[in-house]
C-alpha cells in the first residue's frame, strides 16, 4: 500500500505539506476532503501530471497541425481524436486508460480505509479488481444511430451551414464544420444534414445563430435503426412568429422532405419542436409530427424496442448488444432476485434480463421513454416489469422500503455522464437487501468516481452513508466509441 501521507500530497488534497490532517489539533473529516476533491472532477491529472516541457511541445505540435491540416482534418481530431490509429491501436489506448482509471481509484479507497481491507484479493494488472480484456465494437465506421448537428457560419462565411463546431464561444472563433466525412456518422445522418442545410439555404427564414440576435432554424437530430429507418427532429425558434406563420414553416419544412429535393432521404419520421432554450424535453416542449411513424423499432437480443424522439438509446446497437450481455453476465441475476434498473432508459437491461429475475423494476427521468418501455414489455409478453417514471433520487428511496430486505436485490445503474445523484447513493448504499450493484459508465474519471467512492468507503453518519460499504470486484470495457476516447466500463460491486 502506498504511503497515505505521499499519496495526499500527491494528489492535492492539501496545497502545503505542513497542513497534513496528522498535524493539525483536531483531525479533519478525511473523506470529506476528498470527495470534495472528487467533485471538482479532478481526478484525471492530479496523479500522473505531463512534464511541462512535453505539454509545452505536444501544444506546438496541435498548433502546427492545425495550421496546415484542412477544417475536415482538423473537425475529425476534435470530435473522433483517435481516428489516426488502427483500431488495434486505439483498443490498447482505452484499456490502459481504464486501467489508469482503477488504479486511481483503488489507491484513494485504500488510503480511506487504512488499513482494512476494502479491495479484493490482488488479482492482475496490477489491480485488486478483476481487470477483464476490452470488449471491441462489433461495427467500427458510422456505428452512430443518432446524431445531432448544429446549424451556424461555416467556413466559408456561410451562416446556413449544418454541421459540428470548432472553436469555442468564449474566443468568438466558433465554425460549423460539415461532417460527412467523420468515421463515426453513418452516410444515412450525413445525407439528412446535407439536405438540411439546402432547405436552409432556399429559407427565406434566418437561422437562430444566438438567441438573442433573432433567427429561427437551429438543430437537427437525425436517429435511424438497423433497418434503415430514419426519423429526422428539427428545433425552430419561434421567436415572435404567429401560429399562421409557424404553421407555414411547418408546410414548408414536410413539402422539402417528402415532394422536394429532401424526399430522396426517404424518412420514416419528421419532428418539429419549438424551443426558446438551448435544449428542450418533451414535457417542456412537444415533438410534432409532421409527417410519418411516430416511433422506430430496433430488434435487441431477441426483444422489438420502440424508440422515441426523446428516448435515451445507446448509440452503437451492435456495441449495445454486447454491454447488455456483459451486464446479464456480471449481475448473477436469478430466479430469487429482484433487478433494479435504475436510469433505465428505453428499459432494454431490465427487459433483457426479465426472464432470469423474479421481479424488475425500472426507473427512469424521461416519460417518453418509460412509455416505450412499458409498449416493449407489453409487446413482448413481458409481465414481471414495473417502470416507473421520476427522478431516481425520489423514487428508489420509495421502491426499497417497500421490498423485504430479505429478498435479494441486485441494482443496475445506467447514469448519464453526471453520475448518480447523491441521495441515489445512500438510498442504494443503505439498502441492506442489495448484495451485488452494476454499475456503467461512459464517465468514470468523471462524476461517477465520486459515486465510486461514496459506494466504497467507510460508513460515514454526516453524509448519511450507514450500510456497509461495497467491493469493487470486477471491470469489463466494452468499446462502443470507436475512433473516440470514450468507453463504456462496466463495474462489479458486491458486499
Amino acid at each position: 500500500m502506498p504511503n497515505p501521507r505521499l499519496l495526499l500530497s500527491r494528489v492535492g488534497f492539501f496545497s502545503n505539506p505542513g497542513l497534513l490532517p496528522w498535524y493539525t489539533a483536531k483531525p479533519p473529516d478525511f473523506s470529506q476532503s476528498f470527495l470534495g476533491r472528487a467533485h471538482e472532477g479532478n481526478f484525471t491529472g492530479v496523479i500522473v501530471k505531463k512534464h511541462p516541457r512535453q505539454q509545452k511541445y505536444q501544444k506546438k505540435q496541435r498548433h502546427f497541425r492545425s495550421l496546415h491540416d484542412s477544417w475536415q482534418e482538423r473537425l475529425a481530431d476534435v470530435v473522433t481524436p483517435l481516428w489516426r490509429l488502427s483500431y488495434e491501436e486505439q483498443l490498447k489506448v482505452k484499456f490502459e486508460a481504464q486501467k489508469k482509471i482503477l488504479r486511481r481509484l483503488e489507491s484513494y479507497l485504500q488510503v480511506l480505509h487504512g488499513v482494512r481491507g476494502t479491495v479484493a484479493a490482488p488479482h492482475s494488472e496490477g489491480l485488486h479488481c478483476h481487470l477483464h480484456p476490452i470488449i471491441p465494437s462489433p461495427v467500427v465506421n458510422g456505428y452512430r444511430n443518432k446524431s445531432t448537428f448544429s446549424v451556424n457560419q461555416g467556413p466559408d462565411g456561410n451562416p446556413k451551414t449544418v454541421g459540428y463546431y470548432l472553436g469555442t464561444w468564449r474566443d468568438g472563433n466558433v465554425v460549423c464544420v460539415p461532417c460527412n466525412h467523420l468515421k463515426n456518422i453513418p452516410e444515412k445522418h450525413s445525407q439528412v444534414a446535407q439536405y438540411y442545410e439546402v432547405f436552409l439555404r432556399q429559407s427565406s427564414v434566418e437561422p437562430c445563430l444566438l438567441f438573442h440576435e433573432g433567427g429561427h432554424w437551429r438543430e437537427l437530430t437525425v436517429r435511424t435503426n438497423s433497418q434503415g429507418h430514419t426519423m429526422a427532429i428539427i428545433t425552430f425558434h419561434p421567436q415572435g412568429l404567429s401560429q399562421e406563420e409557424l404553421c407555414a414553416q411547418k408546410v414548408t419544412l414536410k413539402d422539402f422532405f417528402t415532394q422536394g429535393p429532401g424526399a430522396v432521404c426517404e424518412l420514416t419520421s419528421l419532428y418539429f419542436q419549438e424551443s426558446t432554450m438551448t435544449r428542450c424535453s418533451h414535457q417542456q416542449s412537444p415533438y410534432q409530427l409532421l409527417f410519418g411513424e411516430p416511433h422506430i423499432f430496433e430488434d435487441l437480443l431477441g426483444l422489438k424496442i420502440r424508440i422515441s424522439p426523446d428516448a435515451f438509446f445507446q448509440i452503437n446497437t451492435a456495441g449495445a448488444e454486447l454491454l447488455y450481455q456483459t451486464i446479464g453476465e456480471l449481475s448473477g441475476v436469478n430466479s430469487n432476485t429482484i433487478l433494479l434498473d435504475i436510469c433505465c432508459g428505453t428499459g432494454v437491461i431490465g427487459l433483457s434480463l426479465a426472464q432470469r429475475a423474479s421481479q424488475v423494476l425500472g426507473i427512469e427521468l424521461v416519460e417518453q421513454a418509460v412509455d416505450d418501455a412499458r409498449w416493449t414489455a407489453a409487446f413482448n409478453g413481458v409481465t414481471n416489469c414495473e417502470f416507473h417514471a421520476g427522478r431516481a433520487e425520489k423514487i428508489l428511496p420509495q421502491l426499497l422500503k417497500a421490498q423485504k430486505d430479505e429478498k435479494l436485490t441486485v441494482a443496475v445503474v445506467n447514469p448519464a455522464r453526471a453520475g448518480l445523484h447523491r441521495q441515489v447513493v445512500q438510498a442504494i448504499r443503505n439498502c441492506k437487501a442489495i448484495h451485488t450493484l452494476v454499475f456503467v459508465s461512459c464517465k468514470p474519471h468523471g462524476e461517477s468516481m465520486r459515486n465510486f467512492i461514496e459506494l466504497c468507503c467507510p460508513p460515514n453518519s454526516a453524509k448519511k452513508l450507514l450500510g456497509e460499504p461495497f467491493v469493487l470486484r470486477q471491470a469489463v470495457p466494452v468499446d462502443l466509441f470507436p475512433h473516440t476516447p470514450h468507453c463504456e466500463l462496466v463495474l462489479l460491486f458486491t458486499r
